[in-house]
């Protein structure tokens, strides 16, 4: 493999550029802190990337620690990518990013591209506690684990098992929970997400 480009600074914030600084790397780590995934399921979720530029992509994060890739056993004998504990702490990263980015997003352009677990991180900041929470949403389906230490941090469809909580709403109130427009305790109250389930985080938020 050809060496790494480099900043060639002594600087922690350079160095860390040097690894994750290259166009989609980051949403590539957004996409695997839902578990392992296939080379085609990325390539699928991150509309606009090339396949050699993905495969580039995925080299590197391999070789500097931040993914691994594996071969499942048959009859899927197909290779997945999976994040590793130094990429799975690129999390915090990603969410100052996304809530920094906030003011960016606007109103979704007719050549915005959008997947309904994109907007598992900005649900997840709003969040404490810890449990698994299924948000149903007209784009689709995809569950959180809030306060999970290890593991995937969130994946698609419904939750595995009853979760804590269920939150039902529209895409216009989910955009502007992504936007930073409205916060989930006020969209709670005033009926614009339903809020399902007897855990801890359900009542939390009937309550907040």
């Amino acid at each position: 493999m050809p060496p790494r480009r480099s900043y060639d600074q002594y600087c922690s914030a350079a160095r860390a550029l040097d690894l994750v600084g290259d166009r989609w790397t980051l949403l590539i780590v957004r996409e695997l802190l839902a578990g392992p995934r296939r080379y085609t399921d990325l390539h699928a979720d991150l509309p606009g990337v090339s396949t050699d530029v993905l495969a580039s992509r995925l080299r590197d994060m391999e070789r500097d620690g931040l993914t691994t890739r594996r071969r499942l056993p048959p009859p899927g004998a197909a290779y997945v990518y999976e994040i590793t504990d130094r990429g799975r702490r690129l999390l915090p990263v990603l969410q100052a990013l996304g809530s920094w980015g906030e003011a960016e997003l606007g109103e979704r352009r007719p050549t915005d591209a959008v997947r309904a677990h994109w907007f598992a991180l900005p649900l997840l900041r709003a969040l404490e506690g810890e449990g698994t929470v299924e948000v149903h949403l007209e784009e689709g389906d995809f569950h959180l684990r809030v306060g999970a230490p290890t593991g995937p941090v969130y994946g698609d469809g419904p939750a595995p098992g009853e979760p804590a909580a269920r939150l039902t709403m529209d895409a216009a109130t989910c955009e502007a929970l992504a936007r930073g427009e409205l916060g989930l305790a006020d969209a709670v109250r005033d009926g614009r997400v339903t809020v399902t389930g007897d855990g801890t985080l359900a009542e939390a938020l009937r309550q907040a």
